[in-house]
């Protein structure tokens, strides 16, 4: 299998993990390391996004990726990618387009995010 259908594939499994809420799955995807700037602005690390969805600060609802460019040098990938998004957040409900940036990394066989950002457009 290709980098690229590698990517794709994790891509498939971080969205089913976020609509599921599996925690195990999020842990595999999530370097330890990772910094992620959400649209709020805020900078979150993989213990504090994994800890949104195991105390259901967070719940989505929906997720529909549109518009996905995926760049591959050596052992990093690049994922640039339109979110239609329908999402609880604390008491809050989103709903709304985002864009979303994630930098995914080969470790020996696994591919693992270890950054990314999001914005609201």
């Amino acid at each position: 299998m290709t980098k690229e259908k590698q990517i794709i594939e994790c891509e498939n499994r971080l969205l089913k993990a976020m609509i599921s809420g599996d925690i195990k799955i999020l842990d595999e995807l999530l370097h330890d390391s990772l910094i992620f700037n959400i649209p709020t602005g805020q900078t979150i690390t993989k213990e504090m996004d994994i800890e949104n969805y195991r105390s259901g600060i967070i719940t989505v609802y929906d997720i529909l990726a549109t518009d996905q460019t995926i760049k591959i040098i050596e052992n990093i990938a690049t994922v640039a990618v339109t979110f239609h998004l329908k999402t609880k957040y604390a008491d809050q409900i989103i709903d709304g387009k985002f864009r979303y940036l994630r930098v995914w990394k080969l470790f020996d066989t696994s591919w693992k995010i270890i950054a990314g950002s999001g914005i609201q457009i």
